[in-house]
This record gives C-alpha cells, structure tokens and sequence, in this order.
C-alpha cells in the first residue's frame, strides 16, 4: 500500500488543531494537577489522621483504576449528579472539554501527589527543624522553604510524568473529542486513509516524547551532578 503524502498535507491544519487541543490538555492537567497533587501531598503528612485518611484514599482510589474509566464517569455519571443536586434530577450538560480537564485534573493529581510527597521525604528533618525554630506556620514553611526544594529534588520524576500524561490524552477520542488522535481518526474515516493519519500522529508522539525524554535526561545529569 502506498502512503499518500497530499493526504498528509491537507490534512494539516486539522491535525494541529488537534495537537493544539492535546498540548491544552496536557498544560492544563500537569498545572491542576501538580496544584491538587501537592494538597494531597501535604494532607498525607498531615498529622491530622482524618485529613491524611481521606487524602491516602483518594489517592489510592485513582491510582487503581483506569484513566478510560474516570474520563466514562465524568462525562457520564457528573452531569447527573449535578442535575440530580441542583436541577430537579434532568443531568446538566458539562461538555466534553470540561469533562478532559475535570478528569485530568483530578487523575493525574494523585500520581503528582505521590511524587511531591517522595520530594517532600528526601528533605532532612533538620530543615523542618528550623521551620519550626524559626516561627514559621506549616504552610509558609511548606510554600516558602519546603516545597521548592521538594520540587527540585523531583523534577525529573515530574517531567517524565509529564510525558506519560500527553500521551494519555490520546485516550480523549473515546468521547468523540478531537485531540490529536481524535482529528486524526475522524480524517481516517472520512477519507479511508487510516494509515496516512495514524503513521502521521505516531511520528508526532515520537517527537514531542523523545524530545522531551532527552530534556529529562539532560536535567538529571545537570542535578546529578549538582550543576544549577
């Protein structure tokens, strides 16, 4: 079979569109979800047992099940539950958008929430020690002293989550979003040019996540050998 290099092309605009969708995704589930993520990180090592219990729950919860699940129950079962709480039982349209960011948001925050806390945990205790010392409350503590150098010290870890995440928006085109994937798949369909459209986005993966992977490379060998 001969790859048709004009389909490819007037293909285009479409398929940055969608690429533009899945970088949307992707910015707006790593910056919630390093946000949530690092609330749950710190509700965990909290010594308030029902705080840190809800928080290890949760957490426990999402990283149990599978992304494709939590995307079918936001866009399915939420807007029920909205509808059920505020618009006499009739479900109440979210939308797919709001239903990816929701969703990623929510998803990614409690693998983020692992990493911040790991972050947190290879801090001495001598550095919160001298918080305390120093008369500061949990929260400056956490915000201005303790949460950059955890930060820091995960950094690699939370890039190569990062890739793990654009890849998993690629999952979107099973509520008919146009991502990437999903521009793709529709241009696939229409034209009959399925391997056009998927050797096209698989080589574009491949180079947003190899890119990325030699960042990630580049910067552990920079705070290996603890060059700033």
């Amino acid at each position: 079979m001969m790859v048709d290099l004009s389909a490819i092309t007037s293909a285009a605009p479409f398929l940055l569109s969608g690429l533009l969708f899945t970088i949307q995704i992707t910015v707006v589930g790593v910056a919630g979800g390093i946000v949530f993520g690092s609330l749950l990180a710190m509700a965990r090592l909290s010594s308030n047992p029902l705080l840190s219990g809800l928080s290890t729950v949760y957490v426990n919860l999402m990283r149990s099940i599978p992304l494709i699940l939590v995307i079918f129950w936001v866009f399915f079962l939420v807007p029920w539950a909205i509808g059920w709480l505020v618009n006499g039982g009739r479900p109440v349209a979210v939308g797919a958008s709001m239903t990816i960011y929701v969703t990623f948001v929510l998803f990614e925050a409690a693998y983020y929430s692992e990493i911040v806390r790991a972050g947190f945990r290879s801090i001495s205790t001598g550095q919160y020690a001298a918080c305390e010392a120093l008369g500061l409350s949990k929260l400056h503590a956490y915000v201005y002293i303790l949460f950059p150098q955890a930060i820091r010290n995960v950094l690699p870890i939370l890039l190569t989550q990062t890739i793990i995440l654009f890849q998993d928006t690629s999952l979107v085109y099973v509520i008919s979003a146009t991502d990437l994937l999903g521009a793709a798949t529709k241009i696939a369909q229409r034209d009959g040019r399925l391997v056009e459209m998927y050797l096209t986005v698989g080589v574009i993966y491949f180079l947003f996540c190899y890119a990325a992977s030699q960042i990630v490379k580049r910067l552990q060998g920079r705070l290996s050998y603890g060059v700033r």
